[in-house]
Parts: structure tokens; sequence; C-alpha cells
């Protein structure tokens, strides 16, 4: 392990001043609300929202940059900026401190194993002695010294704990996840990882730490075990067998309630649940615990028995709504497949009734698939959520877009909830469609969410063991020809499905348990990377949740492509990956990987008043602090080419890294 410190006298003569200004209680700094960046996403809150206002729609087109800070690899970690000092990831697992107002480096850390790839925590004593920088590096829990980077040598073994210390299951790796976490009071509340995407995956308990010792001082099993609240929703055994259940994005604490709301995932396998009957708690759950205790207040499943791999995939968002003369604090999650649910927080009580419906059914023997789901009647959703040969990318080579015809026709289309199927059946918005981490910003004291959506639908095809897929043989699935190498899969004809079927049940006869595996295929296997869906492909909106109405609702971005193809410039970015910073100067600021922008929208109307080029793909979200006066925005623009970025013209870069541009973080402010 190797430390690099570099003094600097600036450094300590700003931060002199700083350190004095700020105030302690709990444990932890309290500035003016809203005003600091000294959490993932602006706060524990999770708002990704500032009160600052010196940067507004009046003069945001003055914004320049005024320094930048070089990374290595794919970077979409959100910096923290506490007291003039930004702690940022410099590449995989290296750490660095800078002074925010310059760039100026004042040390360096290399961290043992990779840091979590979308942030880190901070704490510090009542009396400010002690300050700690705690994140996941390598599947351990890490605390160091916030100002020289050092190890805590009194936390856990040397300055780490093992996560893998308080769970029931033997996991043979580390347990590594992107999730920064929360801490609440003297508590880190970490969400274990899902090891493995098959059946054999660890279950993901949320486990909590004293930030002083590194002792656990709660665990909430996400799979109930015995005698614990929901533990009839599964097999009796699947505490000890089944696995997932993981928040693997991100989290919120309400730290006025102490109540620390968890956002979990699908269970494992994420495409067919023969062998986990029942609906399958705490699976697609919004989750309010207590966080000093961990103990259940309530919680509500957004999905039942999952068979999309339609996990909770961000962070629940606090604001304030006022109705009928009430002012009421809710919690609001967007989820993958395109809608927005809105409770009360203390009481899980939904703000607009929810509707259980019919949905379709599954004809795969052994699958049980929910007869219903949950339809919340308002707000509307922000994604599209159904495909069909109309809605067909007019933008393709045409005897590509033939084939995906006659491709589209030979799937199970149903809607929203089509269960997978032999013949392959489309999810839209699909797995990686809808919402994602990061994806929504919220003005609390306005009562507005705004959310990014991104369209790509999926095949979730079903194969027999040992045929390919996720669920078993890892190579199986390329030998196949199957999606993650390249090509679209094959059209499963009815004769061949009948087959699939009769084996399938004489499996099932032998009294073994029948795993299923599913080589899932994104719809974008074509020669110039698009989706299959036309335009627009991502869109941002937003809602009034004082009212449940849609505000606006506008494309996010567009693609770099040939004049000749005529895609129109409001065709949407292709597949976001990052997420909108809002503030209160009027201005929702958002990045996009396909065309690498940085765009500034009017928040009360979306229309785009500013733009920037940036020098590589952005993925994560932005931030924004003040120092002596002067507002800063830093983006991270280290992610290559973008996730699914489009490609245009033959081979090329179509991803992340690839050869792509250096990554930088960029720092702005006004002229």
């Amino acid at each position: 392990m190797r430390i690099f410190m570099r003094r600097l006298g600036r450094f300590v003569v700003l931060t002199a001043g700083l350190f004095a200004a700020a105030t302690a209680v709990g444990g932890q700094a309290r500035p003016r609300l809203y005003t600091t960046w000294m959490s993932y996403g602006g706060g524990a809150h999770s708002s990704q929202y500032s009160a600052l206002t010196q940067i507004n729609k009046s003069n945001v087109s003055q914004l320049q940059v005024v320094w930048t800070f070089p990374v290595t690899g794919t970077v979409i970690f959100n910096p923290l900026v506490i007291d003039g000092v930004m702690y940022l990831q410099a590449s995989g697992n290296t750490l660095a401190a800078v002074d925010a107002a310059t760039g100026n480096e004042i040390w360096r850390r290399q961290t043992q194993g990779p840091i979590g790839a979308r942030g880190m925590n901070y704490w510090e004593s009542p009396d400010r002695s002690d300050r700690r920088l705690l994140f996941i590096a390598g599947g351990y829990l890490t605390a160091i010294n916030a100002q020289t980077g050092d190890a805590i040598a009194g936390f856990g073994d040397n300055g780490r704990v093992d996560l893998r210390i308080a769970l029931h299951r033997q996991a043979a790796q580390p347990l590594q996840t992107g999730n920064p976490g929360r801490i609440f009071e003297n508590t880190m509340i970490v969400s274990l990882p899902a090891q493995g995407v098959s059946y054999d995956a660890t279950p993901a308990d949320v486990q909590a730490y004293d930030v002083r010792t590194g002792r656990i001082q709660w665990v909430f099993h996400s799979i109930p075990h015995p005698g614990e609240f929901g533990y009839d929703t599964w097999p009796p055994e699947a505490y000890k067998k089944s696995g997932g259940v993981h928040n693997w994005s991100e989290s919120t604490v309400d730290e006025q309630r102490g109540i620390a709301f968890i956002n979990f995932g699908s269970p494992r396998f994420d495409f067919y649940g023969g062998d986990r009957p029942g609906t399958n708690l705490f699976g697609d759950s919004l989750v309010a615990l207590d966080a000093r205790t961990g103990k259940r207040i309530w919680h509500y499943q957004l999905v039942h028995h999952d068979l999309w791999d339609y996990d909770l995939p961000q962070a629940p968002k606090l604001l304030t709504i006022r109705q009928n003369g009430r002012t009421i604090d809710v919690v609001a999650q967007a989820t993958k497949h395109g809608f927005l649910f809105v409770f009360e927080r203390e009481t899980g009580r939904p703000i607009w009734p929810i509707e259980e419906r019919p949905v379709p059914q599954s004809d795969v023997p052994g699958e049980h698939a929910s007869p219903t789901q949950p339809f919340p009647t308002r707000p509307a959703p922000f994604a599209r959520q159904a495909f069909a040969e109309k809605d067909l990318n007019p933008y393709l080579p045409a005897a590509e877009r033939e084939a995906l015809v006659q491709r589209v026709k030979s799937l199970r289309n149903d809607g929203l909830f089509t269960p997978p199927s032999f013949e392959g059946s489309i999810s839209m918005p699909g797995h990686n469609g809808g919402a994602n981490f990061a994806t929504s910003a919220v003005d609390p004291t306005r009562g507005e969410m705004y959310v990014v959506a991104k369209a790509l639908p999926t095949v979730d095809r079903l194969t027999l063991p040992g045929e390919g897929g996720r669920g078993g043989v890892p190579n199986a699935a390329a030998a196949l020809g199957a999606p993650r190498g390249g090509r679209a899969g094959p059209i499963v004809t009815p004769e061949q499905k009948a087959q699939l079927t009769a084996q399938a049940k004489e499996l099932l006869a032998t009294g073994e348990q029948l795993r299923l595996e599913s080589p899932y295929e994104f719809m974008n296997q074509n020669s110039r990377s698009m989706s299959a869906i036309g335009p627009p492909w991502s869109e941002m909106t937003a809602y009034d949740l004082n009212t449940g109405e849609i505000r606006w609702r506008i494309p996010t971005g567009t693609v770099l492509a040939p004049p000749e193809l005529g895609i129109p410039p409001n065709s949407g970015s292709h597949f976001p990956r990052s997420g909108p910073l809002v503030t209160a100067g009027g201005l929702v600021f958002f990045a996009t990987g396909s065309d690498r922008q940085l765009r500034a929208y009017d928040r009360d109307n979306g229309h785009e008043v500013w733009s920037m080029e940036l020098s590589a793909a952005s993925e994560g979200m932005p931030a924004t602090y003040e120092i002596l006066g002067r507002q800063f925005i830093v983006v991270p623009a280290a992610a290559g080419t973008g996730m699914f970025a489009a490609r245009f013209g033959g081979p090329g870069p179509a991803g992340r890294g690839a050869g792509g541009p250096p990554g930088q973080y960029i720092v702005l402010a006004l002229r």
C-alpha cells in the first residue's frame, strides 16, 4: 500500500477558515441544507439537488473550465467536497484529495483492490478532530484519514473489514459492490452485493458497522430467515440456497427520522423462478428500516416474483409535497420498468392508489408467474413500456430492418410483464432500459422530480440446462451465437419450442430441480449498434408530485451520425448512464455520452439554455459546491465512447474504453 502526499500552503490557509466556519451535530457536519456536497448524490437524502444560486439561467452561458484532473480507466465516481477539498477516484484503485478551487493534488492513496465505482462516504467526530473517508475496496469496508490518506489502524483489521464477516453463507470471493452505502450518525450502512448471477448466488444482506471501530451493529436479511417477516413468501430452505435480492445501486437515509430506505433488486436466477415459488420478499421491494437497529418499519414490493431483472435500480428520493392544504414528506421510487411510485415516508401509504392488475402468465414448465403486478394509477409512466413492429428503428439498413421484422414476429410479445419463454419474449423497457442508478433528481422544496429514461428492449429467451446463458455454462452463450457475442439470437420455431417444453417436463418428472438458463439479448445487435426501437432513445420527464402531473418531457441529447442517415437532432442520446443535477438557480444539468455534451435545461419548461462538448463520454452525475462565494460544478468525463455507444461506418470503438479518449474530471465556474 502506498501513500503520496503533497502539502500546499494555499490549502492550509483556505481550509483553516472553512474548518472554523463549519459546525458539527451528532458526529456529522451540518452546514446549510443542500448547499454542500459531502455525500454521494449531495447528501444522505440522495436528492442530486443544490440550493446554490450563483450559477443560474441568466448567466449559465458564462460557464468556463477552470481546472481539470486526469484519470485512468472508466470513472463514474461522484466526488465529495469538504472544507475546500475534493475527494475523488483517480483510477480503479487510487483515491486522491485535491484543492477543490485549483485542482492541485494534496495526497494520493492506492487501495487494496478496486474502489466501489459510484462513490464513498465522509464522517467526522463532534469536535472534528477525527475525520474519515469510508468506502468499499476489494470487498472490504475501508476507513482512512481524510486529511492524510492514512489507514485508520483502530478500524477493523488495520483499517479494513471483510464484508463477508456477518454473511451466514460461504462466499468464495470478496463481496465488492459499487454501492457506496450511507452513514447515519455513527453507523455505516452497507448493502452487500449478490456474488454471482446464477442460481448459486449469495444472498445480499444489509449490514451496519460502527464507523469508529468497524464492529458489526445489525444485519437485515434480504431473504428472510425462519421467524422473520416474509419467510413464507419463499420455499422453506430458500434462505440457505437462494441468492440475489441485492441493493446494488444506491440507498437513502432520512436523517431527521432515522429511516434508511433500501431499494432491493431481483432474486437470482433473474429470468426463471421455478425453484422459488412465491412473491419472494424482499425482492424488488422498497424497504424502510430503522437506521439505528435495522428493524423493518414498512415495505412495498413493486414487482412480485421477478422474472425480468427489474431491480429497483436507483436511490429512493426524499421530497415534500403539498396536497389539499397539507404538507406531506414523501419518498419516491423510480423503476426499470418505467413507473414512479410515491409513498408517505413514515407509514408507506401510497400517495395515489396502486392497483394489482392481471398480467401475462408463463407457459414454461415449472414456472409460476405472479398472476398480478402493482400498477400505480398516478403519476403516468416515464418510459415506453411496449415495443411492436410499428416501433422499429427507421434508421437501420433496410436488410437488417427486414430481418428484425421477422425476428419480432417470432417472439412472444404480450406487453409489459411478458414472461421469458423458450421462443424468446420481448421485454420493454428491458432490464437496461427505464431508470437506472443516479438517473433521477428532485427539488425537495418544490415537490418536483426529474427522471431520465432510456429505451433498450431486450429478448428474454430460456434454454435447457447446459445449452447456454447466464444461468449455466459461461461460454455456452457464445457457442450459440448469442447476443453478447455480437449477433441476434436464433428464431425458435413452434416445433422447436414444443420439443424444448417436452424435454423440460421430462426433467421435472425426475424430481430434480429444473434450472433453466437465459442467453438474454439486448436488441441493439446490428451493424450500427443502435436500438431496435426508434427514437427518442432517451428522455427526461419532469413531474410535479404535488399533483402527480407531468410538467414536460424532452429527448436528452442526440447521436453523432452522418447527415445522410437523417437522424434528427432530438433523437435522444444512446443509452445514457448519467444522472441529472438540479439547482435552485432554475437549472437541470445533464451529461450525455453518445454526443459527449453537458447541457443545462430550464427547470420550468425543459428548454435547453446552454451546452458544452466534453472530452469523453460522461457517466455518473455532476456535483456542485461553493468556495469563498464562488460556485463550481464538477462532471466526470471518463467513460471513453460510452456504454452501448452507437457505431456508424463499420468497425470501431462501440463501448467504454476501446481506445476511446482519455478521461478527466472537468470543473466549471463563471467567468
